[in-house]
């Protein structure tokens, strides 16, 4: 009668590890499968830019630092990217990646707002269009991201819940690096003037 007990009690805890393990592979496969998605949307954006400084070469050509300063920022981020693709569960890629993606984001507001200053380039139908598609890819991107966010969350509670903390110890599940790309502007405080 022991043994049995014994037995049951071995079998209920076998059980217990396996349903434990197998949530973490589920997290886990979520958040990779989330930053997929991101990796779709980050290379579409990558893809635009290069058309996106060749029309503006046309109008601004005097502003080749700023266009040769882009193109240097997407090719980073290109490089991020990959290297984040390959294991997004590598928390160090996802920050390189974040970073990459803050200073594209910089060149790119830097070469919008010089844009501003010529206002042929403003009206080009070229430029109207691919400014349009690069805003809805980034939009994309950021609803991309926090999805992401959201299961690297998920995962990351899951793995550090106990008894989950556990098991994830004994089979090597490693926290998650949440995707921050982060905006300088909006750290900016709102200037109101009354004047």
């Amino acid at each position: 009668m022991e043994v049995l007990i014994f037995l049951a009690v071995l079998i209920a805890l076998a059980i217990f590890v396996i349903a434990i393990y197998n949530r973490l592979v589920a997290a886990r496969n979520r958040y990779k499968n989330a930053f997929a998605q991101i990796d779709v949307q980050l290379t579409r954006r990558y893809d635009l830019i290069p058309n996106l400084v060749e029309v503006a070469k046309k109008y601004m050509s005097h502003e080749r630092e700023t266009l040769e300063a882009v193109i240097q920022a997407r090719n980073g981020a290109v490089n991020q990217l990959k290297a984040a693709s390959s294991d997004p569960g590598n928390p160090e890629a996802v920050k390189k990646l974040g970073e990459a993606e803050q200073g594209l984001s910089g060149a790119l507001g830097r070469l919008f707002a010089l844009s501003e200053n010529y206002p042929d380039l403003k009206a080009n139908q070229n430029m109207m269009q691919l400014s349009e598609e690069l805003t809805s890819t980034e939009n994309k991107v950021a609803f991309a991201r926090q999805n992401f966010n959201d299961s690297v969350m998920s995962y990351n509670i899951l793995r550090e819940s106990f008894p989950n903390n556990i098991i994830a110890g004994m089979f090597s599940f490693q926290p998650a690096q949440l995707l921050d790309i982060e905006d300088p502007a909006k750290r900016e405080a709102v200037q109101v003037n009354f004047g």
